[in-house]
């Protein structure tokens, strides 16, 4: 089998389970999202709740990108982490009080704003610090991005965003305001998307949105296009980088922005996902009638997704050459969902051998819990071993 290269020597010294970071192919990932998004003048902004790992984070600030948070929390540690406070924009339905003033205590760049009430909200609170707060309003497109039921978010019977039937009265309710100002028009479609057609329907329905703001004598200055950007889960070592090129020439062919009007995305997966890999050590090799199973330390506490989305993790064996065998995955939690995949085929396993969760950089992490009072996963770049 063709597996990636892991330093296992240098695992032998660290508790398992726990993520792995190579930051050779995190480098590559975001000189190639900076060489494409300056091709095509789109300021790009991390969706950091792919991946809020402190040192993560900063690898990526360093690069020069923005943050997109959907938390107060993920606005503190974009800002800790050096992002600009210029370059964050915030957006989720349900924003508190708490929240929206620490994001208007640090000027950041825009709210990325959902509804009627959150509105009079930022407004109620800009005023009393006699600040006046950028929105851009969040549309809700109605585009089926033909993604997973659980992470699609453009359809009309989404929480998320405007239906477009109210953009106008949004609009007319921001000038009326005293501490807003309307700077943008902000999407986001789903996640995982393989297929960049539903980009350009996309493009399709914002270049009908804008010929109604030109109408309506609306001058809008950014068009945030969110993120959504699928990688291959099947084949890490084949096509480690998603295919920015095509998903910015989308952009380039089928939106019509107008004079001055910039271009903003927010990758989050497709950044981090294949650069992480969950390292997990086999307890146990269990025959049972029909098949076997390795049974491993880390459970869905550690990479629920498997277990939430029925989503596929390419899991290797780097411990061993000898011939392939079929195996269940599976962890230890006191739960029947906690399996990360069957019949997995895998050079013949052996307790203690160590298994490469591929992919994983992404909601991987970020999503551990301490169910059944387990510790959380560390995270650890591959130049700090």
């Amino acid at each position: 089998m063709i597996k990636g290269n892991f330093p296992i020597e240098k695992f032998k010294n660290i508790e398992t389970p726990f993520y792995y970071y190579d930051v050779e192919l995190l480098n590559k990932t975001l000189d190639l999202v900076k060489k494409c998004s300056t091709e095509h003048n789109a300021i790009v902004h991390y969706a950091v709740k792919a991946n809020a790992n402190k040192k993560v984070l900063s690898l990526i600030a360093k690069s020069g990108l923005g943050a997109d948070c959907v938390s107060g929390n993920e606005v503190q540690a974009a800002i800790n982490a050096g992002f600009p406070a210029d370059k964050i924009v915030f957006a989720g339905v349900g924003k508190t009080d708490k929240e929206i003033n620490l994001a208007l205590d640090n000027d950041i760049f825009c709210f990325n704003a959902e509804s009627f009430p959150e509105l009079e909200v930022i407004n109620e609170l800009a005023k009393a610090k006699g600040k006046t707060a950028n929105v851009e309003l969040r549309v809700n497109p109605n585009i089926d991005a033909h993604t997973h039921k659980k992470i699609t978010t453009g359809l009309n019977e989404n929480k998320f965003g405007f239906n477009m039937e109210d953009l106008q009265s949004a609009c007319q309710f921001i000038d009326k305001a005293s501490n807003l100002k309307l700077i943008g028009l902000h999407f986001h479609i789903g996640s995982q998307i393989t297929d960049l057609n539903a980009y350009e329907s996309l493009c399709v329905r914002i270049n009908e949105l804008q010929e109604e703001f030109d109408s309506w004598g609306i001058k809008i200055e950014n068009i945030n296009v969110g993120g959504g950007l699928g990688i291959n889960y099947e084949h890490p070592n084949h096509i480690p980088i998603a295919d920015f090129e095509s998903y910015f020439r989308v952009f380039a062919k089928h939106l019509k922005l107008r004079d001055g009007q910039r271009l903003h995305c927010e990758p989050g997966r497709s950044l981090v996902a294949q650069c992480g890999s969950l390292i997990t050590k086999v307890t146990y090799v269990k025959k049972g009638v029909n098949k076997q199973f390795a049974i491993v330390d880390a459970g869905m506490t550690d990479l629920i997704r498997p277990a939430l989305y029925d989503a596929y993790h390419r899991i290797e064996n780097i411990s061993s050459d000898l011939e392939v065998e079929k195996y269940d995955v599976v962890g230890p939690i006191c739960e029947s969902s906690d399996v990360f995949d069957k019949d997995v085929e895998l050079n013949k396993t052996q307790r203690g051998d160590y298994l490469a969760i591929r992919s994983a950089g992404a909601y991987g992490e970020i999503m551990a819990s301490n169910y059944n009072l387990r510790r959380l996963p560390l995270g650890y770049l591959s130049t700090e071993l």
